[in-house]
């Protein structure tokens, strides 16, 4: 979830939702065993690190030997939580052939009048110049200005809610925390907000706008059932409100109702489509329901609308490894390290490098992931499937430990420590 309320929250984020992004957890995490590539985060709070369920088929014919080490290759998601990929230690590397692009429909032109999310209303009233102003320093993230107008229009107006919900948002703004779903259980700021939510919808239950900032603090607080609650009554009240639509997206999605869920993110991406973040945030909740090539249409339209947000680019990059080609990924996911180096972004990387075949890439890129993020436990699953490809089986033990250590109720880890084992009495004279 984007601070600002006019543009979607970075809450996908892996789910980039993604209230972006980036361990999502839907209420009960999945413990299956998750893919060694980072799924995308949502947009603007990352609700869930996405597990992708990887569907790859094994070999036509068991080998005699059990096979070296491998991830799992990536597919669709259709779980309805994030749910994971068994490892590949007998599945064969995912195609890199590449179908035809579908042509994708144009851009929807920019809706005429005030942006999405606006305060000001447009009627002329006693108080609409200065919200309007007010709006616009906000989405300049200049807060000291819109806390002014704010201020202003609260004394034109006393009793309408808008200016409060203006003065609402730039508190929170202020707290400096990211809009993660989750981020701050019983933060005692985050508690104070709610509160004065309560006291700006006592003054209009009517006013659409309070419900959803009330959804997306409880979002933050952890609570998907209270904001779902909130976010409910708030597209009731503001049915085209893009903002309402993708914030309830992602509470739907934090309580496993992917379904829905996509819905939500639909009806966002149709009213406000010019948004990258509404297209990240359904591209996310296409994948996690299996449809990769809408998937892909999503975040292509988002890397359209935003050539240089990093995890626009890595989110395509991830959709690419989902569909099974390689070549498209690496490249997206070199662009999205261009603009920010970031660990999921390399552990990506080296993912795509080794399903075309380049090890020893693969293997380096590993290692730098780790070096920026010595926790992400799939980049240390990642090495050590490598190095047992190179043979290494000394070095894909210790990072696999290393991996058991960060996680020891990972499946994928124990998984890949037995074949492992299987392995090295294979090579026992």
């Amino acid at each position: 979830m984007n601070r600002r309320a006019a543009r979607p929250p970075a809450w996908v984020g892996t789910p980039r939702c993604f209230v972006g992004g980036r361990a999502l957890t839907t209420g009960v995490r999945a413990r299956l065993i998750a893919p060694p590539f980072i799924a995308p985060s949502f947009v603007a709070l990352s609700l869930m690190a996405l597990c992708l369920t990887a569907c790859g088929a094994g070999p036509a014919s068991a080998p005699e030997s059990p096979p070296p080490l491998a991830p799992a290759p990536p597919a669709s998601v259709g779980a309805p939580a994030p749910s994971a990929s068994t490892p590949a230690g007998v599945a064969g590397a995912a195609s890199s052939a590449t179908s035809e692009e579908p042509s994708e429909p144009p851009l929807p032109p920019a809706p005429p009048g005030p942006p999405p999310g606006s305060l000001a209303r447009g009627d002329g009233g006693p108080a609409d110049a200065a919200l309007a102003l007010g709006d616009a320093a906000y989405l300049a993230d200049d807060l000291p200005q819109a806390e002014r107008h704010f201020q202003a229009a609260k004394k034109q107006a006393p009793r309408d809610p808008a200016p409060a919900v203006g003065l609402l948002r730039v508190a929170l703004a202020k707290t400096g925390l990211v809009t993660d779903y989750a981020v701050a259980p019983k933060d005692a700021r985050l508690l104070r907000l709610v509160k004065e939510a309560d006291r700006i919808i006592a003054l209009d239950q009517s006013y659409g706008p309070a419900q959803v900032e009330k959804g997306r603090l409880l979002l933050m607080l952890g609570d998907a059932s209270g904001a779902l609650t909130a976010l409910g009554r708030g597209v009731e009240l503001a049915p085209n409100d893009p903002e309402a639509h993708s914030a309830l997206g992602v509470a739907k999605l934090a309580l496993g109702e992917t379904e829905p869920a996509l819905e939500a993110f639909e009806r966002a991406a149709a009213l406000d489509g010019r948004n990258a973040a509404r297209q990240t945030n359904l591209g996310t909740a296409y994948l996690l329901r299996g449809r990769v090539s809408e998937a892909l249409t999503a975040y292509r339209r988002a890397v359209t609308l935003a050539p240089k947000d990093p995890r626009a680019r890595g989110d395509l990059g991830t959709a690419y490894l989902a569909a099974g080609r390689p070549k498209e990924a690496v490249v997206e996911l070199e662009r999205a390290i261009a603009l920010e180096r970031r660990a999921t972004f390399l552990s990506n990387l080296g993912y795509a490098r080794q399903l075309i075949g380049d090890l020893p890439r693969a293997i380096a890129t590993y290692r730098e992931a780790i070096a920026l993020d010595p926790k992400l436990g799939s980049a240390w699953i990642n090495l050590g499937t490598a190095l047992a490809k190179q043979g290494d089986l000394a070095g894909a033990e210790q990072a696999l430990r290393r991996a058991e250590q960060l996680d020891p109720t990972d499946p994928r880890v124990k998984a890949n420590l037995e074949e492992l084992a299987a392995l090295k009495r294979d090579r026992k004279p």
